[in-house]
């Protein structure tokens, strides 16, 4: 596994190649950036959007978090992350897309569906179980669904409904709907299996996940 000194080995191979070789790209990201495109993503270690879309510095802006969750729009006192780079991306970037990035094996999906933190203090588990509450609703449909079987075929199910979740929360937020409504954005739900590495995209009318052409 790599440590930080590798990661500054990684650093001089950039500046010797990706920064060097792409120095007018760089300057012109130095002037400001313009993506199309918001991805919602998970922090998960093996899911990094950039390289599964294989994008360059300046084309995507990436929010990552843990089931890659967007909370539902609320104006109660706290510090809302997602919300605000949801807001700088869509009224100030003026992104034409978000895609909203679920993905196989996802270690929050597994402790909304199992509870397994339920009980747990801030700093020991507390803070993550608060975060994936959100799924409460899409864990009482998956185990109505499939009752207390706990296989990848339920696990698929909860990160999949996590997905809708997250699209149904963008939707709660007045920007995003009144943007969408007129065309001006597009919302997109989509699922990587790290298992095959197969990106499947959501059909909103049915429901349903199916690979990306």
């Amino acid at each position: 596994m790599i440590d930080f000194a590798e990661m500054l080995a990684g650093y001089r191979r950039f500046r010797e190649t990706g920064w060097a070789q792409q120095r007018e790209r760089w300057d012109e990201l130095n002037e400001g950036q313009s993506p199309r495109v918001m991805v919602i993503a998970c922090s998960d270690s093996r899911v990094d959007p950039a390289q599964i879309f294989d994008t360059s510095p300046g084309e995507i802006f990436v929010v990552r978090n843990v089931a890659a969750l967007v909370p539902p729009f609320e104006t109660t006192p706290g510090r809302h992350g997602v919300s605000a780079a949801l807001e700088f991306a869509v009224q100030v970037l003026k992104v034409g897309e978000i895609v909203v990035m679920g993905h196989g094996k996802c270690g929050g999906c597994k402790a909304a569906l199992s509870h397994d933190l339920k009980d747990a203090p801030p700093g020991e588990g507390g803070f993550i179980h608060n975060w994936i509450e959100l799924l409460d609703d899409a864990r009482e449909m998956v185990v109505s669904r499939y009752g207390e079987r706990r296989d990848r075929d339920v696990e698929r199910a909860m990160e999949q409904e996590g997905v809708k979740v997250s699209l149904a929360n963008l939707r709660s937020f007045p920007c995003v709907r009144a943007k969408e409504k007129a065309g001006e954005l597009k919302l997109i739900g989509s699922f990587f299996a790290i298992a095959d590495g197969q990106l499947h995209i959501l059909d909103e009318a049915s429901g349903a996940f199916s690979p990306a052409a």
